[in-house]
């Protein structure tokens, strides 16, 4: 893959390259851009469809500066910019990110896609969320968290990869997810570092700027999901101006991974006609 030296460190990407219209995906903690892989043999045939692996745990190279939240909105612009992407159809799963960064850089986004993602005060979100923070809190937390998610019985658990999808990930994408976390100190020290700087008024204030976000916006939520509570998806596009709800059915929070064809499908319909 490509990757690119931004002023917080290098960030590897898949990009399928292309002119359709651009559409940005990102992921959330301790996943890497293979979430989407599904949703990008799709929809590459008439988007260029660009996906980062961010510092979320299974990045391959560690930062220059130790990540936080706050720290990966402002890389989430600064990729933006340094690609010189314009009229983005900006697409989050799971973690909150791109309702700070279309708050808070609006300048190169056409579009905002929220997919089953923490919003308002459900930060971090069910009880893989406080798992993870209580992982990056106590000392030698995380290598537990790891080993446990590396024994395959226990990744269908509620507090595994279970919590998140309905279907099992097959075990070659999740071994690819954890190795990282598994084999560099370096890259546990950021994971815990950005599990131990979470602001948790954060997506309160987002929620907040979103309001003034004066673009076309659909939230999509999985309506069997375990984590993001079904009425945050109805909040959601309710206090977007433009903003409308689409809910999948036979789906917790990974749609990517769950109904990758009726998720492309229905990125496609909302593209093609905003």
């Amino acid at each position: 893959m490509p990757e690119i030296t931004l002023t917080a460190g290098p960030v590897a990407y898949e990009d399928t390259g292309g002119d359709g219209p651009v559409v940005v995906l990102l992921h959330g903690l301790v996943h890497d851009h293979t979430v989407w892989r599904k949703v990008m043999a799709d929809l590459r045939a008439d988007h260029r469809v660009i996906a980062p692996t961010l510092p979320y745990g299974a990045h391959r190279r560690p930062m220059h500066r130790p990540p936080t939240p706050d720290l990966v909105n402002d890389l989430i612009a600064e990729f933006l910019d340094h690609l010189d992407l314009r009229d983005v159809t900006l697409v989050e799963s799971d973690c909150g990110r791109a309702q700070t960064v279309a708050a808070r850089h609006p300048e190169r986004l056409a579009r905002l896609v929220l997919i089953s993602c923490e919003a308002f005060d459900n930060y971090p979100p069910g009880a893989p969320g406080k798992m993870i923070g209580l992982a990056c809190a106590v000392p030698g937390g995380v290598p537990l968290m790891v080993r446990g998610l590396g024994w395959k019985p226990l990744r269908r658990l509620p507090v595994g990869i279970g919590a998140l999808t309905k279907y099992p990930v097959p075990d070659e994408i999740v071994d690819g997810w954890l190795r990282p976390l598994r084999t560099d100190k370096a890259i546990r020290r950021d994971f815990r570092h950005y599990g131990t700087h979470v602001r948790r008024t954060e997506l309160l204030e987002a929620a907040q700027a979103l309001k003034t976000f004066d673009r076309p916006a659909l939230v999509v939520w999985a309506t069997e999901d375990l984590m993001m509570p079904r009425e945050h998806g109805r909040r959601l596009a309710e206090l977007l101006p433009k903003g409308r709800l689409m809910e999948i059915d036979d789906s917790r929070t990974l749609i990517a991974e769950d109904q990758p064809e009726r998720l492309a499908a229905v990125l496609r319909e909302f593209i093609g006609t905003t």
